[in-house]
């Protein structure tokens, strides 16, 4: 399986053109700037019309159209808004967790784990100061799914590895809200 992972991308996403091909590709939020609906409708009829057979995302802290949200009605097979909920594709199990709600709703058995926020210490610097969570930072090594893939922190673009958990700060646009950053792949393989 092949995951394609984008983030922040702030009614930028349209410059966003020649995306790689994947079977699944996920938005780790901040798909908007002010998190009008008309944002958020705007993204999710680019978000749809994406040639890749599953779409998953998340909001972010500047989503607030779907901060309380508890699903998206409507949305075409093969989307899901993942707002502290779970599916099953191809056998893998993804689960996202809404921004800053309570890390206990993440479940022990999952494979990707879809964040907006960074957990505390690992890739979540912004203007010099860290942003993570802590407490999902705990969660994260406690459940240990193979991949946690979040943004929010534009300028720590980048993927890492710790105790066999791929970590990646999927975010597109730099501090200045300028495309910098290639969406990233990955290739899933079953253990």
């Amino acid at each position: 399986m092949t995951i394609l992972q984008i983030s922040d991308t702030h009614n930028r996403h349209g410059l966003l053109t020649d995306l790689p091909a994947a079977d699944v590709i996920v938005h780790c939020g901040d798909f908007t700037d002010y998190g009008t609906e008309a944002e958020a409708l705007d993204f999710l009829n680019w978000f749809i019309a994406l040639p890749h057979r599953h779409k998953l995302f998340v909001a972010g802290n500047h989503d607030l159209c779907l901060w309380d949200a508890l699903d998206i009605e409507d949305l075409p097979q093969g989307v899901r808004f993942l707002q502290d909920r779970g599916c099953e594709i191809d056998g893998v199990k993804f689960f996202g967790l809404a921004y800053n709600h309570p890390v206990g709703l993440i479940p022990d058995d999952i494979d990707v784990l879809v964040t907006h926020e960074p957990p505390a210490m690992i890739l979540d610097v912004t203007l010099g100061a860290h942003w993570g969570n802590e407490p999902l930072r705990g969660r994260v090594f406690q459940v240990r799914p193979r991949y946690h893939l979040f943004g929010h922190a534009h300028e720590d673009n980048g993927t890492l590895m710790q105790e066999g958990i791929v970590f990646s700060n999927g975010s597109v646009l730099d501090n200045g809200y300028n495309v910098a950053y290639r969406p990233r792949l990955f290739r899933y393989k079953r253990q």
